[in-house]
């Protein structure tokens, strides 16, 4: 069986993530289409580099990236670094004549969102390099469900969306200044950071936002700075003297929106939610019936269909489990659940094997580059107050 040598750059929690999926994929979908070998793991921290390696099984470890990119030996790069180095890194390994897997959002700004669609449509001139952007939650069994019945027109000519990404890791104030506060580095807060996925999720069941209207908050100005070390987000609470720098990117972000097939609804995304811990939602209404999805039930899927008689019409639960998509990491039964772990292997395994086949995946650079056009229309529009086109 083939195998392919892995270099991970980033060793933060994103990056433990990649390396969960490249070891579990062979152990959950075999024959496998392939076998990653984590060959090398950078961090520009020398000591979270070397930690890396012992922890999560690397061959080497290094603290400069290119040293992964120009290395003849490695087939796949992971790019789990925060959103400003993204781009520069995927082109220097498409170019390099790598596979890649970059983490969301695609990049801190359009223009770089842009160059790396480019240079991944460029890339296929030559050889076929396979480019993904990580878009996980789309390839939840649920979500992959919903979208077959869509397909099939179970519930008919889709008329509404609704889309919501609630979390309450920032909304404590003395949470520490993330890079995810500093727009230089991020490009943008919320909006990038979660919004980008309930955006694609949309985007996937119901088809290309084409206008937006929206608008955007702060709620916390300035937070506490960490020194040194992994990135914290909201898992610590740094004193009231520590010092203070000012946060200017967004908490929130909601929007309207309008879509190419006709259809309209409503997109809503927020940091500083509290009760609400990874509140993904969609609920999706059509001619003929509806869909209602809970990333926090991640293993079922809420169905009503208009054909049911009067007396016995309303949701009904679908509980995925064998019988459904990715049936291998959902364990012998329904009702025995999948988590974030078996979602990072589904798409590991979707990659691998887009890298194994030739062909590339759903959430090419281009669908990232699709999703970062939309964030620059809610932005433009949070500024105009005004409906922006995408």
């Amino acid at each position: 069986m083939k195998k392919l040598k892995v270099g991970l750059i980033g060793a933060g929690f994103m990056g433990k993530a990649h390396v969960v999926g490249y070891s579990n994929m062979p152990k959950f979908f075999w024959p496998a289409p392939a076998v990653p070998v984590l060959d090398t793991v950078c961090d520009i921290v020398p000591s979270i580099a070397a930690d890396a390696k012992d922890r999560f099984g690397f061959e080497k470890s290094c603290t400069d990236w290119r040293d992964v990119v120009n290395d003849p030996t490695i087939d796949i790069v992971s790019v789990c670094t925060p959103n400003d180095s993204h781009a520069e890194i995927a082109i220097a390994a498409l170019k390099a004549g790598k596979h890649v897997i970059c983490e969301k959002p695609i990049a801190n700004t359009l223009e770089n969102a842009q160059a790396m669609a480019e240079a991944a449509a460029n890339a296929q001139k030559g050889q076929t390099l396979i480019n993904m952007c990580a878009y996980q939650y789309r390839r939840v069994p649920a979500l992959v469900m919903a979208k077959k019945l869509i397909d099939e027109g179970s519930i008919g000519k889709i008329l509404n969306i609704r889309a919501t990404y609630l979390q309450s890791w920032s909304a404590d104030p003395s949470s520490p200044l993330s890079w995810r506060f500093q727009k230089k580095v991020a490009g943008a807060g919320t909006l990038g950071d979660i919004a980008t996925h309930v955006i694609d999720i949309t985007q996937y069941l119901a088809g290309d936002i084409q206008e937006v209207v929206s608008f955007m908050d702060t709620y916390i100005k300035e937070r506490p700075v960490q020194e040194g070390g992994v990135d914290l987000l909201g898992t610590v609470k740094l004193s009231a003297d520590a010092k203070k720098e000012v946060v200017d990117v967004d908490d929130e972000a909601s929007f309207l929106i309008r879509l190419a097939s006709g259809a309209n609804g409503s997109i809503e995304a927020t940091r500083n939610a509290w009760g609400r811990n990874n509140f993904i939602t969609v609920e999706l209404h059509g001619t003929e019936g509806s869909i209602l999805f809970n990333y926090e039930r991640l293993n079922e899927l809420q169905v009503c269909f208009a054909k049911d008689p009067d007396d016995r019409r309303g949701f009904k639960t679908i509980y995925t489990g064998p019988a459904h998509f990715y049936g291998e990491v959902t364990w012998n039964i329904p009702g025995m659940n999948i988590g974030y772990g078996e979602l990072k292997t589904i798409e590991t395994y979707e990659f691998i094997k887009s890298v194994a086949t030739g062909v590339q995946p759903s959430t090419t650079f281009a669908e990232g580059f699709k999703v970062a056009k939309v964030c620059d229309a809610v932005a433009r529009s949070a500024a105009s107050g005004k409906w922006e086109k995408v």
